[in-house]
């Protein structure tokens, strides 16, 4: 893991990666948890059967677990010793590029696109690459915002 002192260390970082986080292990167990959180049981996702004879062989994770993962893989790729608080502040972009099988694993690649300054803390737009390891293909491609306090 990355660790940085200072916020204000990153505004030298814009345009470079930051971080990569651990790998994460995407199991069935955890798509079906998900499911029930969200509601979306779709077959492609919950029925091990039924998806071993569609498109993919498997059953696969949800495009929005893959997203909701973010904040799991950002808490092992970096960290900044000062920053007291963080929110989420939106996201300008998604993209999931490939699917994720049950059993696959991922982790994030971070890249600070800007970083604006603000009153006690600092605005950080970061592209996440979400890696599926054994594809040329990221799960994921995406903008986060995040708010972050000193």
């Amino acid at each position: 893991m990355k660790r940085y002192a200072h916020l204000a260390d990153l505004q030298a970082e814009v345009g470079h990666v930051i971080g990569t986080s651990d790998w994460v292990t995407v199991d069935q167990d955890r798509i079906d948890q998900f499911a029930h959180a969200t509601g979306d049981h779709q077959w492609i996702h919950v029925d091990p059967d039924r998806a071993a004879q569609g498109p993919f062989g498997t059953t696969i994770a949800h495009g929005f677990l893959t997203l909701s993962l973010l904040p799991l893989l950002f808490a092992s790729g970096f960290a900044i010793d000062d920053v007291r608080m963080g929110v989420n502040y939106g996201m300008n972009r998604v993209r999931f590029t490939a699917p994720v099988p049950a059993g696959g694993r991922v982790r994030g690649h971070f890249k600070l696109a800007s970083f604006q300054p603000l009153p006690g803390g600092a605005q950080l737009t970061v592209e996440v690459t979400v890696e599926l390891e054994g594809s040329d293909k990221p799960a994921c491609v995406a903008e986060s915002v995040s708010r972050r306090f000193t």
